[in-house]
């Protein structure tokens, strides 16, 4: 029986000449996250754990992006083609391995289903090689899986090195890049691969001549789910499976509950998590490990990152928020800005124009217009009038302003931080407070108002 031990190794060393872009390929984000990530997420449901990553193009990149991750990487350097990548992985594969599943890292799309189909025929065949191939009315740039008379995968032909043979070129079946192979059958077929007469690499494509010679099996699984199998190579493939990921995103959550007006202007990421009867608006962008609570409306144009939104929570058209804390009942805006460590208790209202940061606003605060509250303490049923800003910075530090309970801040009130206004204190419309106020004081701190006669320019005084 053959050895169930498996171990993957993803090809992700190459530059993307056809990205047009200096970061790695495998390195471009699908809704917030690098295209690989979503391959190894797929591995991983499918039970393949031990996972060997092959880097080259700006390694170090590469292997910080994935660092949170429980992989291995290998350096390919300088990159001479798939089959050498296989060679620099292949001392980082486990004795222990029976086989050893090869995919590409440009592929984020590729389903545990295919994964789990592609293992099953290599286990059932007990074939050297299995490889998974498509059907395409047109096999563009892709390598063409070349049969013999009895229908069996012969060997597969680079289209850069059949540009001469048009009846090659003809052939729809492509080979995807996704690979099994018998791990004994592959440590021998690494050390026989001859290079390119052409472009001098190692293709990993040779091994299906060198198993035939062998007299040993090769298998082709034809999936049909050609879509997700091709490799992302330009940024309009990158645009086309973000939008796969996106609809099958949003599948989920509308399966769980969720109604999203308009499905195809809704961009959520993987992590985000949304509670039931929660309604979201057109153009909502949720990003990072958003959590959502129940029975929330989120209207248009909406931007949440890295935030946590309880219970019945209403956000107005145009608002950001960002790594901030919102609690049952809340509203804000329209067109309100919550900066990092904004903490907004149950009942709060924040308004339009109201921008807070790093700012805890107790349980029934309301902030209704043109407001900025920063590194601020504001009690339990306060009022803070429209135009009110806390100073908060010196121009080498950040002071905090605390205000108690149920105080009263009137517009246009400039607080100089570090000061405390006490519970149940008033402050007069227009003061710039410097200096403490005592609980249930009015503070007040403004010029006297003078009437001047008002000279008109252009006309002689007495007319």
């Amino acid at each position: 029986m053959k050895n169930q031990n498996i171990t993957a190794i993803i090809l992700a060393a190459g530059q993307g000449t056809r990205m047009k872009s200096s970061q790695p390929k495998v390195l471009h984000q699908i809704l917030g996250r690098p295209m690989i990530a979503y391959l190894l997420d797929t591995l991983r449901e499918a039970g393949v754990s031990d996972i060997v990553v092959v880097v080259g193009h700006q390694a170090e990149a590469v292997k910080e992006a994935l660092k949170d991750c429980e992989l291995r990487f290998v350096v390919q350097e300088p990159q001479l083609g798939t089959g050498h990548a296989v060679q620099v992985a292949m001392p980082a594969v486990p004795d222990e391995a029976g086989t050893v599943m090869v995919l590409c890292g440009d592929a984020p799309l590729i389903s545990g289903e295919s994964i789990a189909a592609l293992r099953q025929l290599h286990d059932k065949s007990g074939a050297a090689v299995t490889v998974q191939t498509i059907e395409l009315p047109n096999g563009a740039h892709y390598g063409r899986v070349v049969r013999d008379e009895a229908g069996q995968v012969a060997g597969i032909v680079q289209a850069k090195d059949s540009h001469d043979r048009p009846d090659l070129l003809a052939i729809r079946e492509i080979n995807t890049g996704a690979y099994c192979f018998d791990a004994a059958f592959l440590v021998y077929g690494l050390k026989k691969i001859p290079k390119s007469p052409v472009t001098g690499e190692i293709y990993l494509t040779d091994l299906i001549h060198i198993a035939r010679e062998q007299g040993r099996g090769v298998e082709a699984l034809i999936d049909p789910d050609w879509e997700a199998l091709l490799g992302i190579n330009s940024r309009a493939e990158l645009a086309g499976a973000t939008q796969t990921v996106k609809r099958r995103i949003n599948v989920r959550h509308m399966d769980q509950g969720v109604t999203l007006m308009d499905p195809e202007v809704t961009y959520i990421e993987s992590f985000v998590t949304i509670g039931k009867d929660t309604v979201i608006y057109p153009n909502v962008y949720l990003q990072g490990k958003t959590v959502i609570g129940e029975n929330c409306r989120i209207e248009a144009s909406v931007k949440i990152v890295d935030s946590i939104l309880e219970n019945d929570v209403y956000v107005k058209m145009g608002c950001v928020i960002t790594q901030s804390r919102v609690g049952v009942g809340v509203d804000i805006g329209p067109c309100a800005h919550l900066r990092p460590l904004s903490d907004l208790r149950k009942g709060v209202h924040v308004g339009n124009f109201v921008e807070v940061k790093k700012s805890v606003l107790h349980e029934g605060v309301k902030a209704g217009h043109l407001t900025y509250l920063g590194d601020a303490d504001v009690g339990a049923g306060t009022n803070v009038g429209a135009g009110t800003i806390t100073c908060n910075y010196d121009g080498e530090k950040k002071h905090a302003t605390v205000i108690g309970e149920g105080a009263f801040i009137g517009s246009n009130t400039a607080l100089v931080a570090p000061v405390t206004v006490g519970a149940g204190a008033y402050i007069g419309a227009g003061s710039a407070i410097t200096k403490d106020v005592p609980p249930g004081k009015l503070g007040i701190s403004r010029a006297r108002q003078v009437n001047l006669e008002r000279r008109l320019a252009g006309k002689k005084q007495g007319k």
